[in-house]
């Protein structure tokens, strides 16, 4: 099964990536993301670090969403209670390789720790 494919077969996988992949116009303030995360959602980047709380990640996310011109899918595991997901993202000033692990509690993503280089991330246009 393609990485593409393991994502879209897990619905709420599959309804994060095509928001993160709409851009900013379909985005709009967040209210279709919400839904998808936890009441308890913690989140933990290299540049925001943890933090808790779906509305802030929702408005933090805008940012990448703006940059993002596309999202391709390398490799993805899914189960029932997390997932893994290696993906590229075209930004502006060229490719930034992300990996996102997801603790996932029925429909709900109740945890999101994404690693990524910052400083290539922000050189290619990310904020």
């Amino acid at each position: 099964m393609s990485a593409a494919a393991a994502i879209e077969a897990h619905a709420t996988l599959g309804r994060y990536y095509d928001i993160l992949g709409a851009g900013i116009d379909a985005y709009a303030d967040g209210r279709d993301l919400l839904p998808l995360l936890a009441e308890d959602f913690v989140f933990d980047g290299p540049i925001a670090g943890r933090m808790a709380g779906g509305a802030r990640f929702a408005h933090g996310v805008r940012g990448f969403i703006e940059a993002a011109k596309q999202i391709t899918p390398l490799q993805a595991v899914v189960t029932a209670t997390g997932a893994a997901v290696l993906y590229d993202a075209e930004l502006p000033g060229g490719v930034v390789r992300f990996s996102e692990f997801f603790e996932l509690d029925d429909d709900k993503i109740r945890e999101l720790r994404i690693q990524y280089d910052p400083a290539d991330y922000l050189a290619k246009g990310g904020h």
